[in-house]
């Protein structure tokens, strides 16, 4: 075994380990497939970590590598169906925007309402605006085009407004806006 590829590993990519394990547990929603997942990511990490160049965004390598396995194994499960991605980009375009969302929310609602985005959502608001990944990089770790990306975080960020006001709606944090006919 090469000392240095062990060291250069451990410095550049063992160092976001927890981090790929949150996005995995995030993405999976479950404790054993999150762990399964990371430990393929990694596997396959050091298995073509000698084409790695150390200094680069090692980061960014570990979430696509991360992302492809996800899809992989979903693959896997069961076909994908464009009829569903349809039907919620129907639903998210025809919403309409709540008022404002109140400081009372919890960081569980919030990550609760996260959760129950569809996957082609969820997937680039961890990466744009939990991780903070640029645009550019989610395209990079997704396969996906830029115009992709961006509209895909204004349906996800439209969803999340309009399910965390209903939320504050029910839970009577804000007043259900009312309709005024003239």
């Amino acid at each position: 075994m090469n000392m240095t590829k062990n060291i250069v590993f451990k410095e550049e990519a063992i160092v976001h380990y927890k981090d790929i394990y949150r996005v995995a547990l995030r993405m999976t929603r479950k404790k054993r497939l999150a762990e399964d997942l990371v430990q393929d990511t990694f596997l396959l990490a050091w298995q073509a970590f000698e084409k790695y160049e150390p200094g680069t965004n090692c980061r960014a390598w570990l979430y696509q590598i991360l992302f492809n396995k996800n899809l992989g194994a979903k693959r896997k499960l069961f076909a994908e169906s464009t009829h569903f991605l349809d039907v919620d980009e129907f639903v998210v375009d025809n919403a309409t925007s709540r008022v404002s969302i109140s400081e009372h929310l919890t960081d569980e609602t919030v990550i609760r309402a996260i959760d129950e985005l569809p996957e082609h959502y969820r997937s680039v608001i961890l990466l744009t605006d939990v991780y903070d990944f640029k645009y550019r990089e989610v395209t990079e770790i997704l396969h996906i085009p830029m115009g992709t990306v961006m509209s895909r975080v204004n349906r996800a960020r439209a969803i999340l407004r309009n399910s965390l006001a209903i939320f504050a709606e029910e839970n009577e944090i804000i007043q259900p806006v009312l309709s005024v006919s003239v």
